[in-house]
């Protein structure tokens, strides 16, 4: 299921409380997406990364003073309560295929019965957990079957264009945007022999996160401990080709007369450069030095600056464009 659709199905189910888990490759942004989700719903998010849980943060039993010294759990402090957390959120158990099988039996039981040591989960709050695939071989443990049937199921799919949209709304660089255009294969490239592997978050918080704020000479390096050494390699370079394009604004000047570059590399990183230029004044310009290019990159190049800036696509420039290209878009 792509990120767009997982995103709409999370919220159609959120009014019935349903029990969600969400699988998929490692770092492809399951958990960002419930994140994501919460807030576009205005609710809270109570997130636990289940690795670093134990038996005993699910509740300890203490005597109780007032009733004869009588064991009784006390509540943990992140348990959703009405009056601290609100009548209505999600509760998200990250990484639950890591939990061991104490920590699971623990998890169905909130599932099943939404109650945890005979404290009822809020009404309005919906449990979803998110994991790692076994087949991914990325310490994901068998989750018991019982607990499996307690919940719904979704498999997530990395999807270039899903990706795409959600990197240029997050300011993602064009530097990175540009490169996964040109080499989609490497948006996720999970080998769990590899120390390192290219995955959606190590893009963004290993390479578009660093790009530009360590020095010229040490981003190889940076980037390698992030998204392994091939896909640094090939980033480096196509960063290099980035940083010698003609000046975008000289471009936008003269979009009848510039050169047209003919290498894929060298337009998919100008695409970008151009669009991160766009402006409602200069859209008119990019558009005319978009209809310059070949059809792929026209339709890359102005979508790109139509995703980052909604009003371009409201334009008469966008409009006379769209006309001309509808059976590419379309």
């Amino acid at each position: 299921m792509r990120a767009t659709l997982m995103k709409d199905t999370i919220r159609a189910l959120f009014p019935q409380q349903r029990t969600l888990c969400i699988e998929g490759p490692p770092g492809g942004g399951k958990t960002t997406i419930v994140h994501e989700v919460a807030t576009s719903l205005g609710v809270p998010c109570v997130e636990l990364h289940m690795p670093t849980m134990l038996v005993e943060d699910f509740g300890i039993l203490f005597p109780d003073k007032s009733d004869n010294d009588k064991l009784v759990y006390k509540l943990p402090e992140w348990f959703p309560t009405n009056d601290v957390d609100g009548t209505e959120g999600i509760l998200m158990f990250d990484d639950r295929n890591q939990a061991g099988a104490d920590l699971q039996k623990v998890l169905a039981n909130i599932c099943q019965a939404r109650t945890l040591h005979g404290h009822k989960l809020p009404d309005g709050w919906q449990v979803i957990s998110t994991g790692n695939r076994q087949s991914d071989r990325a310490g994901a443990n068998r989750v018991l079957s019982h607990l499996r049937n307690r919940e719904t199921v979704v498999n997530l799919d990395t999807h270039l264009d899903d990706w795409t949209a959600w990197a240029i709304e997050q300011g993602v660089q064009p530097e990175v945007v540009s490169f996964i255009r040109f080499r989609p294969n490497l948006l996720h490239d999970f080998d769990p022999q590899r120390e390192q592997n290219a995955t959606p978050r190590s893009w963004v918080e290993g390479v578009s996160d660093v790009l530009g704020t360590v020095p010229p000479e040490a981003e190889f390096e940076c980037f390698k401990g992030a998204v392994g050494e091939g896909a640094a390699a090939e980033f480096v370079g196509f960063v290099r080709i980035y940083r010698k394009l003609p000046n975008p604004d000289t471009i936008l000047l003269k979009p009848s007369t510039a050169e047209v570059p003919t290498d894929p590399a060298t337009l998919y990183a100008l695409s970008g450069a151009i669009a991160e230029r766009a402006t409602e004044k200069n859209f008119h310009n990019v558009c005319t030095y978009a209809e310059r290019m070949p059809p792929e990159f026209s339709v890359l190049s102005v979508s790109y600056a139509a995703r980052k800036n909604s009003d371009l696509a409201s334009t008469k420039a966008f409009t006379e464009w769209a006309v001309k290209h509808q059976e590419i878009l379309f």
